[in-house]
């Protein structure tokens, strides 16, 4: 079933109001949700809104925070998000980040005390209209083994870069670093399919492709599957960003990181506050100037388009180019969502009173 952005839009933010969300956070929040919808992260958008809603009535999501700095430097901060919808610390942690970079050149910025803040591009990309390269990460719930491991350690701990360019798109990078994200996962199941073989290992460690193998006790895999198609690296990558996002800022890591869904409990001793984000904004002009590095960019751009392409593919794409796509033409025809996703977004709106 297909629907409008607006509808979508207006839907989500009218539940965000309900559960006491301020206005011009609620309009935020959806803002931040549907642009994975509109970008083709389904796993991420307007499907993930009830499961903030169980979050916020189980308690541990809080609807009004008062989001603050809790220490800084010139080009660097912590930021607490008092519990609240990572939709809306995650940007505010991100302003500061570019408001930083605007005085020194560079800001980065540590999260913790927050929840799960959509898709990591989108942060990124906020870089993007200052002339400033933009970074996002986020730690997640423990759902990942590392290599040689069966115990779930890490999250899918996503990583997005956003570049500027001037006539071309910008370059926008925007990955999990495991093998899948596990809302693709849940997209599969929505379809009674099976996963692809690396993707999953079940609670014994041994390689399944049943989607559901997350759910009976096993583990989503890191970028690479197994040793030998390189997972260590991508285990290597998800320990990073667990790293910058959590054990810098005082957030929970590794298996201590709050699970998304209302049906677990949080670790009853935790090491931090919430679930850490880490973001990065870098003012091109500190480096050369403007017009210059993004007239090189599109030639870089450019030059990997035009690259020769192995049999049966018709182009290279540039990282941004299918999400990008797809947001145009989504904008027009809609976006389309799941039977299973229509019937939970319609008793969300029953339980709210809110038409959907």
């Amino acid at each position: 079933m297909v629907f409008s952005y607006s509808q979508l839009f207006e839907f989500t933010k009218s539940i965000l109001l309900k559960i006491g969300c301020p206005e011009n956070e609620a309009t935020l929040a959806a803002d931040v949700l549907l642009s994975a919808d509109l970008r083709g992260v389904d796993s991420h958008g307007v499907a993930r809104l009830s499961g903030y809603v169980r979050l916020w009535e189980k308690g541990r999501i809080n609807s009004n925070p008062h989001i603050r700095v809790v220490h800084e430097t010139p080009s660097t901060a912590v930021v607490d998000g008092d519990s609240g919808l990572g939709l809306v610390v995650a940007p505010y942690a991100m302003q500061v980040a570019i408001e930083k970079a605007k005085n020194v050149g560079t800001g980065w910025v540590s999260v913790k005390n927050s929840n799960h803040y959509g898709i990591a591009g989108y942060h990124a990309m906020m870089a993007l209209e200052h002339d400033m390269i933009g970074i996002s990460l986020t730690n997640a719930s423990p759902l990942v083994s590392p290599t040689f491991s069966k115990e779930r350690l890490l999250g899918t701990n996503p990583i997005s870069v956003a570049i500027p360019a001037e006539k071309q798109p910008p370059f926008v990078a925007d990955m999990a670093t495991t093998t899948a994200a596990n809302g693709k996962l849940e997209i599969l199941q929505r379809k009674n399919l099976d996963a692809p073989l690396g993707w999953v290992q079940d609670k014994e460690g041994h390689p399944t492709m049943d989607s559901n193998g997350v759910k009976k006790g096993g583990a989503l895999l890191p970028l690479g599957g197994d040793r030998e198609h390189g997972s260590h690296k991508g285990y290597a990558l998800g320990a990073i960003v667990d790293i910058l996002s959590a054990v810098l800022s005082g957030a929970n890591y590794g298996p201590w990181v709050p699970p998304f869904v209302a049906f677990l409990e949080p670790d009853p001793n935790p090491v931090g506050a919430g679930i850490g984000h880490f973001f990065g904004a870098m003012r091109v002009d500190a480096f050369r100037p403007a017009e210059e590095f993004k007239s090189h960019m599109d030639n870089w751009i450019s030059r990997f388009r035009s690259a020769a392409t192995t049999p049966g593919n018709e182009k290279v794409i540039i990282p941004g180019d299918p999400e990008r796509e797809l947001e145009a033409e989504r904008r027009v025809i809609g976006i389309p969502l799941l039977a299973p996703v229509v019937e939970d977004l319609s008793q969300l709106g029953e339980k709210f009173g809110v038409k959907f």
